[in-house]
Order: C-alpha cells, then sequence, then structure tokens
C-alpha cells in the first residue's frame, strides 16, 4: 500500500516540470502559453481561468497544475482549484490531504481559511476538490460558488480551475460561464475533431471566452517542446 502511495506522489511530481525542470523545453513551452494568454486580456484583467478537455486523460490537470506554476512564478498571486469533483487529482499533484476543500467550502462544512493549502511552490495556493460529492453540478452552479469566486478573486491575482471533460459531464459548461477565460486542452493523436469541435462549440453555448487550445503530446522538433498553443 505504501508503496502504491509513494508510486502516485512520484507520478504526479514528474507531472510538474515547470518546477522540477524550469529551463526544460517543455517548461518554456508553458511559460508561452502564459504569455498568449494574457495577450488575450491586454484591456482587461485576468482574474479567473479554467481549463478543461473534451474527453478524459487529455492531459488537462497536467495543464491547469504547470500554468498555475508558472503564473506563480511569474509572482502571481495564484489559487488553483480542483473543481473536479468527481475525479479529483489535484491533492495527488502537489502532496495534499483531501479532508476539506471546495465542496467543503461550498456546503459550510469548513471554512475558506482552513481548506486553502500552501504547496511547496512560491506564491502558489491549492483549493483540493474535498469529499466527492453526491451532486457536483448543483454545487457548482450554487451561489455560495458564486459567492465564493467573488471572495477568491480579491484574494488572488489568478484563479486557475481544473474542471472535468465538457463532453463527460456539465460541470465545465457551468463554471466556463462563471470565469475570465477557458483554456480547452487535447491531445494529439488521440483526441478526435468531433469531440474537439462539440466541446469547443458546447462552451460557446455557455457563454465562455475560449481564449485558446492547448495541444499536447505533439511530437515537434528537437528540442522545441511537445506543447503547442493556438488562439481560437
Amino acid at each position: 500500500m505504501a508503496a502504491n502511495k509513494r508510486k502516485k506522489f512520484q507520478k504526479a511530481e514528474r507531472n510538474l516540470i515547470t518546477f522540477d525542470d524550469p529551463k526544460s523545453p517543455i517548461s518554456e513551452q508553458y511559460r508561452t502559453i502564459r504569455t498568449n494568454i494574457q495577450f488575450s486580456f491586454i484591456d482587461e484583467p485576468l482574474r479567473s481561468l479554467m481549463v478543461t478537455s473534451s474527453v478524459p486523460s487529455e492531459g488537462k490537470s497536467t495543464t491547469a497544475a504547470n500554468l498555475a506554476v508558472v503564473f506563480a512564478q511569474q509572482g502571481k498571486k495564484t489559487l488553483l482549484v480542483d473543481a473536479d469533483l468527481r475525479k479529483p487529482t489535484v491533492h495527488y499533484t502537489f502532496r495534499l490531504n483531501n479532508y476539506a476543500g471546495l465542496t467543503s467550502v461550498l456546503t459550510n462544512a469548513s471554512p475558506l481559511s482552513t481548506a486553502l493549502q500552501d504547496t511547496f511552490v512560491g506564491n502558489l495556493t491549492v483549493l483540493t476538490a474535498g469529499p466527492i460529492p453526491p451532486n457536483p453540478a448543483e454545487l457548482l452552479s450554487s451561489k455560495m460558488m458564486d459567492r465564493l469566486l467573488r471572495e477568491l478573486n480579491e484574494m488572488y491575482d489568478l484563479v486557475v480551475f481544473d474542471t472535468p471533460p465538457v463532453l463527460a459531464v456539465t460541470d465545465a459548461q457551468i463554471l466556463a460561464n462563471k470565469c475570465d477565460g477557458t483554456v480547452l486542452v487535447v491531445s494529439s493523436g488521440k483526441t478526435e475533431i468531433d469531440a474537439a469541435v462539440k466541446a469547443k462549440e458546447l462552451l460557446e453555448a455557455a457563454n465562455a471566452k475560449l481564449v485558446g487550445v492547448v495541444l499536447n503530446q505533439r511530437k515537434q522538433r528537437e528540442g522545441s517542446g511537445y506543447y503547442h498553443y493556438e488562439y481560437k
């Protein structure tokens, strides 16, 4: 059991390449994505950013975590929220407990101050998902969620949400309407074009501001990295 737990942590740490190897080509790609996102908000402040995908296993949680890290490395007071209330993973990535988190705050089971957890990355705080609820969509669409988002926007320079895949459940569409910007992650050679197009349509129908698409696992020329960002 202990060996399996260590394995999970080791795997999670490898996903945080922007922290473990900030000079790598992939880390540079994440910083490029960060810059492109900021260029999309020249005339208005970016306070909340949602990261999602069309289907599971496309790398959206890895992308959300690494984007949160590079924004924090830029000096921004950043919060990463695990809003994937069905299959949360952020607490594994940052080696945190998940006893209290987003669901605890939304149900008044815990105050926000005790649910927030510092990380080993400077300027980066995490709000884990908390106990898995029976009604994730209802919690995310609640007035409590609206109030929490306003409070978080006052506390942090940027709030990054890791959300479930768009085609799997409605959670991402609900949050997309509340966030300043949305990034869609697709996997090269895996994500079907129809799925990506459908996800884009659903996000736009929810009035999301889709600022770009991250294409990961795309092998490029040696030294150029594996991540690619494209404007909508």
